[in-house]
């Protein structure tokens, strides 16, 4: 058996679970891209193997500052009366994300490059760790723990909004001071699996069952406009049962990866 690792052999793969070439497969060929297409974005919404966990790095440019600094400023509007209202502008203290990103966690600290000598970790180390056979790691782990307590209580962390369909990553800080150009941002997200990067995914035991479903569907709904049409040779056509049976296995199957395939909704909050 020949395991689909392209598009194209995938594509075959759903037809030939299907009947093909013994049985016509009435679906014209952008039917079954588009069934695939919605095969693939179910699998990466809902399935753990359609997602990968990564770490990005985006390298600010003046262009983002000066366009987050000119946001968060009112505007006065006149009304046709002659009354003056005060509109928030649309605000832009954004970076841009790929459109394969489905989830951000985290920001990584913007300032953890930037240590001086008054920092108080630099002078812990400084002063305290010249000689570890002297220095019990116990207090230095504690230490830093209360410093970041600190930090964590007096700063807090970077506020973050990330929706999957605006392509945006807002960050809610002060851009005039808490970033600089070519300063780098690092996040952890959730980003789709690329099948045409790693065509494993074409083999996965579900998407081959659900895309091949989605496909069948497909078929019924086109053959139901036939229904009850004799054929040559007396065949009936009953697109109506086809539709059912796929119908029916579609909801097991999405039944099926909602309990055992996805993530809990708490690991994809960011």
């Amino acid at each position: 058996m020949a395991l689909p690792t392209t598009r194209a052999t995938f594509k075959e793969y759903c037809l030939r679970s299907l009947g093909k070439p013994v049985i016509e497969i009435n679906v014209d060929p952008d039917q079954v891209e588009d069934r695939i297409d919605q095969a693939l974005q179910y699998f990466s919404q809902y399935h753990y193997d359609g997602i990968e966990r990564v770490y990005l790095k985006y390298q600010v440019s003046a262009a983002d500052i000066t366009r987050a600094r000119s946001d968060n400023s009112l505007s006065s509007v006149t009304d046709v009366d002659g009354s003056t209202s005060a509109v928030w502008k649309e605000q832009k203290n954004y970076i841009p994300v790929p459109s394969s990103i489905m989830s951000i966690v985290k920001v990584f600290p913007l300032n953890q490059g930037r240590t001086t000598m008054f920092d108080v970790k630099y002078q812990m180390r400084l002063n305290d760790l010249h000689n570890f056979s002297s220095t019990s790691m116990i207090n230095y782990e504690m230490s830093m723990q209360h410093l970041d307590f600190l930090d964590h209580i007096l700063t807090g962390d970077t506020a973050i909004r990330h929706n999957q369909h605006q392509n945006r990553l807002y960050l809610d800080m002060d851009w005039q001071s808490d970033v600089v150009a070519d300063d780098y941002i690092v996040i952890e997200c959730y980003r789709k699996l690329d099948p045409e990067s790693f065509g494993d995914v074409y083999n996965d035991i579900f998407l081959k069952k659900y895309a091949a479903q989605l496909i069948k569907l497909q078929w019924g709904a086109n053959l139901s406009k036939f229904q009850g049409i004799q054929m040559l040779g007396g065949v009936a056509l009953n697109g109506e049962q086809i539709y059912t049976q796929a119908q029916e296995e579609i909801n097991k199957l999405e039944e099926q990866i909602q309990l055992a395939y996805e993530l809990p909704p708490m690991h994809m909050i960011g």
